[in-house]
């Protein structure tokens, strides 16, 4: 329990820096924590490898996500861009950073297919709200801007925790009956 207490604490810790450091002009500083932050994760990762397969997907998904909102006209990054049109690199830490959540703080959401399609729906446009009201994202259409990320987080936020399943490499994997039954026999030889 204190793990998974300690790892949202981290998240929010993260989620501050990228945001307060994009709206304040310094949005490297984000990605500096979320940096240090994901090597402490993978210092914990009982298999590291899975863990940054689960991160680099879902880079690539917000990479995919948030330079389509940024294409669209609806979303503008005013600081961290680095090449135009895309998504800024300090929100694409985020997505890394968010993924350091997903087998350990929210493994819970496994199996709650719907529960994590409704918590995408509204809290993937709830984090933008609340980037924007601290100065580091600007929702240029707002009604569109807000459905398009309900869209977006419904259909990602399940996706992600499939791949958080299938790349989990926080849990300790237990070996099927077989392999050790075959194992204890090679033993008594």
């Amino acid at each position: 329990m204190i793990r998974k207490l300690i790892n949202f604490a981290v998240f929010q810790i993260g989620w501050f820096a990228c945001v307060l450091g994009a709206a304040n002009g310094r949005p490297w500083v984000g990605p500096v924590v979320v940096l240090a932050i994901v090597l402490l994760h993978l210092g914990l990762a009982r298999r590291p490898a899975g863990e940054v397969s689960l991160m680099l997907s879902a880079v690539a998904i917000g990479l995919l996500a948030d330079s389509l909102l940024v294409f669209s006209g609806w979303v503008s990054y005013p600081s961290g861009n680095w090449a135009q049109g895309l998504a800024p690199y300090w929100i694409l830490a985020m997505w890394a950073l968010f993924a350091t959540t997903l087998n350990v703080s929210m493994k819970w959401m496994r199996n709650q297919r719907i529960v994590t399609i409704l918590a995408g729906a509204v809290g993937g446009p709830a984090s933008y709200l609340a980037g924007q009201k601290l100065g580091a994202i600007q929702l240029l259409d707002p009604i569109f801007a807000l459905v398009a990320l309900a869209v977006i987080w419904a259909i990602a936020m399940p996706l992600l925790v499939v791949l958080a399943t299938r790349m989990d490499g926080m849990s300790e994997i237990s070996k099927p009956q077989f392999v050790l039954d075959d194992w204890r026999a090679s033993q008594h030889v």
